[in-house]
């Protein structure tokens, strides 16, 4: 690559790939923070794909989220997030996992049917940018052109969810 650099600049060094469901997916990830009664996203951080859901929790959470309810999925469980949510003292709301041997009781199976009915909200919003703004690909190269073109998505998609609240409360 680097006797023909000419070629190099087509290549995008900074991203990179990740299976998920034996679908293979290369580039990058949008983790968002967003208010699940406005459905507006509030703290966003770009990674390459391969990062693990998880692992930005730390850099979403704001000294405003303390005292309020974190819910997230599964994913989000592990000594390192239970950590986190206790430094930065926000109420885990974080669906129960079930282990090997070990499955969920019908009374986790219950907490996490309601913590669905808020996290829900939250994944309208992937829905909203995946149907009608059509998808989140990124053709860029290089992860600062990747955070510009997913901050511009981010920001249109709180625009249009404006729009439609502005829509709401005069009908309402």
């Amino acid at each position: 690559w680097k006797e023909t650099p000419h070629k190099l600049c087509q290549k995008d060094v900074d991203a990179r790939w990740t299976k998920k469901n034996n679908v293979t997916f290369f580039g990058y990830k949008n983790h968002i923070k967003a208010d699940t009664k406005t459905k507006l996203i509030e703290e966003y951080i770009v990674t390459d794909a391969s990062v693990h859901d998880s692992q930005p929790i730390e850099g979403l959470l704001t000294e405003n989220d303390k005292g309020q309810p974190l819910y997230a999925d599964s994913a989000y469980t592990g000594e390192k997030q239970e950590n986190t949510y206790k430094n930065k003292e926000v109420i885990n709301m974080v669906h129960e996992k079930g282990y090997k041997g070990k499955p969920l009781t019908d009374e986790q199976k219950a907490d996490n049917r309601e913590k669905s009915r808020v996290r829900v909200r939250v994944e309208h919003v992937f829905g909203f940018v995946e149907n009608s703004m059509k998808g989140s690909i990124v053709r860029t190269i290089g992860i600062a052109r990747a955070k510009a073109k997913i901050g511009m998505m981010n920001l249109t998609y709180n625009i249009s969810r404006c729009v439609q609240l502005k829509i709401n409360v005069s009908m309402g």
